[in-house]
């Protein structure tokens, strides 16, 4: 019978196997893919207003589209995963983290069906955030109109 290794045993076997990880490099790794994201959005937005034409609102919101098209594309090809590994948090630039958390259950569960796989599973990481979002949103909504009725 094989006998159970002891607390310093078992935290050797933990600290032996647990990646090492570098601070300094991730948060390099992470500050040029997000910038490069972010870059990305800029030659986007000068782009749509230099040769569309378009106000720098409409060229935002074409930004906006445009990058959660391709986070949404990239999660697709299983590219952003590959991406996130590398960069970490440099990838969670709010939109482009955001459309993936939404891509990957729907394409992980697209097997199940559209109802009772894409259509369950395709808010399971997202909804939250939306969720509390709105809710949050209401509660200061409601806080600003009653500060603007009786004071």
């Amino acid at each position: 019978m094989k006998r159970e290794p002891t607390k310093q045993e078992y935290q050797e076997y933990v600290e032996q196997i647990t990646p090492k990880n570098n601070c300094f490099i991730n948060c390099c790794k992470a500050f040029f893919v997000g910038g490069l994201i972010c870059t990305l959005g800029e030659v986007i937005k000068q782009f749509a207003m230099q040769t569309g034409g378009w106000k720098e609102e409409d060229a935002l919101t074409i930004v906006t589209l445009s990058l959660v098209l391709l986070s949404v594309l990239l999660t697709g090809w299983n590219l952003f995963a590959k991406i996130a590994d590398f960069a970490g948090a440099g990838t969670l630039v709010p939109i482009t983290g955001f459309a993936n958390s939404v891509a990957s259950p729907a394409i992980e569960y697209q097997k199940e069906g559209q109802v009772f796989g894409i259509g369950v599973k395709i808010f399971t990481i997202a909804g939250p955030v939306i969720l509390y979002g709105v809710f949050s949103s209401w509660i200061i909504g409601l806080g600003y109109w009653i500060f603007q009725t009786f004071f």
